[in-house]
């Protein structure tokens, strides 16, 4: 638990056990979860105890919160050490076939130059098609 009281320290956030609790289920996850997800992994914890938690972590950059090609927003721990940047952000896939959405850590979000006076704070970078595992079942 040292570990999980260290990056929300890290990012500012005061600890209590249902943010350690959050932490550590989107820690212990391969993929980006849902508030559904986490809500199971989570019983008996209530769906709008840990809805605040993921409010206050994606406002102080614990994580990032992405729309999954389906419609559903999916939360994932940011990489970063200290604020999170768009130097931080992953593309993710989306499987249409099986609606699992997966991680491509070493795939960076390309550069995106905007116009003069726009600020960006972060892109979101979906791939859709089909995983190895579902094209193989074809």
């Amino acid at each position: 638990m040292k570990h999980f009281e260290q990056i929300l320290a890290a990012k500012g956030v005061r600890v209590t056990a249902n943010r350690l609790l959050v932490v550590q289920a989107l820690h212990d996850q391969k993929s980006p979860s849902s508030l559904s997800e986490l809500e199971q992994t989570l019983f008996p914890m209530d769906k709008s105890s840990i809805f605040r938690v993921l409010c206050h972590f994606v406002d102080n950059h614990v994580v990032h919160s992405i729309e999954d090609g389906a419609g559903m927003i999916r939360y994932e721990l940011c990489s970063g050490h200290d604020d999170c940047s768009v130097d931080d952000m992953h593309v993710h896939f989306y499987c249409e076939v099986c609606k699992h959405s997966e991680c491509f850590h070493d795939v960076p979000i390309p550069k995106v130059d905007v116009p003069e006076g726009y600020e960006v704070d972060s892109i979101t970078y979906m791939i859709k098609g089909i995983c190895p595992k579902c094209r193989n079942k074809r």
